[in-house]
């Protein structure tokens, strides 16, 4: 679900090694097929293509991030063209050289077995101009759209490639890496940040005419109505095969019993707001990225995402015997980072970082089911064993999660 923007070499050296530990687990744990998609093919196009916006272009060789992602496919490359008209988005008198290094973004190789049942790359490229435009939060500036596929074999979009460091999946940052072995002041800095970003996203500068686009189209008269309808939806294109999973089910019904009292506005929601999805530098976010899963909801619906995320990982550090990282992204000091940067109150978080291990367990069941189809994993006998974290949603069904940490 991450798309990465760039990391460069030194970058990569600045980071610390990691534990035995956690180069055993790395090791053994496969890594997601994303694409089956010819490289050299998608450049040619990709050059021949770019043509047509811009005169005698260059494009380096591409690159595929490997320390994130699994939902779609990024290409990172660097293009250079003649700056004879002006009328590229690169800056430059008549004839002179613009160089830009760019990201660009795929729907996914449909013989990849895609994460979710629909990619609209329109609407993600929508939503980062408009935050770009009407707020403070720092989404790389998009250059072009194309939907269609006939150009290089699928719809993509182009953005500038920002430089920074991202926290990883894989290995994941709780594991051993540059976040985690930093002092806690930065840790803290970086957190605060984080929140910062949210709290300026769900505080942008729009109507609801400028969000109608981002609004789901699923029945229910609330956005967070909505919004759970749309993961419902999602949940019955994950389980087509048959095999149902009782856990889920069990946490749809716990979200209906313990329904927030009163929504609050909706805003622009990220939906896939999480670290491991923003680039730094110096611990301070310079790229919000990975729109695909964007609407309009509750603000706690990104605030929860955000939480769970990082536990998330974090119990998987700790499952393999590391320390972990859990002085980080606590559940009360994001609460309160939030409202000291958005004058809001965060309500009902109970509700959301279920929610958000709910949304997350039913991404984890369509995972398994890809490494089943790759031939990764065996097809479990119990439906609930393809959810990573199942141990962790039992216990915060059972009330004994947050009680323990």
């Amino acid at each position: 679900m991450t798309e990465q923007g760039a990391r460069t070499p030194s970058d990569q050296a600045r980071e610390p090694a990691a534990g035995p530990a956690a180069q055993a687990a790395a090791e053994a744990a496969p890594r997601p097929r994303t694409s089956t998609r010819d490289r050299e093919d998608l450049h040619r196009r990709l050059v021949t293509w770019l043509a047509t916006k811009v005169t005698d272009p260059e494009v380096s060789e591409l690159v595929v991030p490997e320390s994130n992602g699994m939902s779609s496919e990024t290409l990172l490359f660097e293009s250079t063209w003649r700056d004879d008209t002006g009328a590229g988005p690169g800056s430059g008198s008549s004839g002179a050289v613009v160089t830009q290094a760019c990201a660009a973004r795929l729907v996914p190789d449909p013989d990849a077995a895609p994460v979710f049942p629909v990619y609209d790359l329109e609407r993600q490229f929508r939503v980062m101009r408009l935050v770009g435009e009407r707020s403070r939060v720092p989404v790389p500036r998009t250059l072009w759209l194309e939907l269609d596929p006939e150009a290089i074999g699928s719809p993509f979009f182009v953005m500038e490639r920002v430089e920074g460091l991202v926290p990883p999946d894989i290995m994941p940052y709780p594991f051993g890496s540059w976040l985690s072995e930093a002092p806690h002041a930065d840790q803290a800095r970086l957190q605060d940040a984080s929140v910062r970003v949210l709290a300026e996203l769900h505080d942008a500068d729009v109507t609801a005419g400028d969000v109608a686009f981002l609004e789901l189209d699923r029945p229910g008269g609330t956005a967070l109505r909505r919004h759970l309808a749309e993961q419902r939806s999602y949940y019955e294109w994950v389980v087509a095969d048959g095999a149902r999973s009782p856990l889920i089910e069990r946490t749809f019904e716990w979200l209906e019993d313990h329904w927030p009292a009163a929504e609050g506005a909706p805003v622009i929601s990220w939906g896939d707001a999480r670290i491991g999805n923003m680039m730094f530098r110096d611990f301070e976010p310079v790229a919000v990225l990975d729109w695909e899963m964007c609407a309009v909801g509750p603000r706690e619906i990104d605030i929860g995402w955000m939480v769970y995320l990082h536990r998330f990982l974090d119990d998987i550090a700790i499952q393999a015997g590391l320390p972990g990282m859990p002085n980080f992204m606590r559940l009360d000091d994001v609460a309160q980072a939030y409202e000291r940067h958005a004058g809001h109150t965060p309500q009902d978080l109970d509700f959301y970082t279920m929610y958000a291990a709910l949304r997350h367990a039913i991404v984890m069941s369509r995972v398994a089911r890809r490494q089943v189809l790759f031939g990764e994993i065996a097809m479990p006998e119990d439906p609930d064993d393809m959810i990573m974290h199942r141990p962790t949603l039992e216990e915060m069904l059972a009330g004994t999660y947050w009680s323990r940490l």
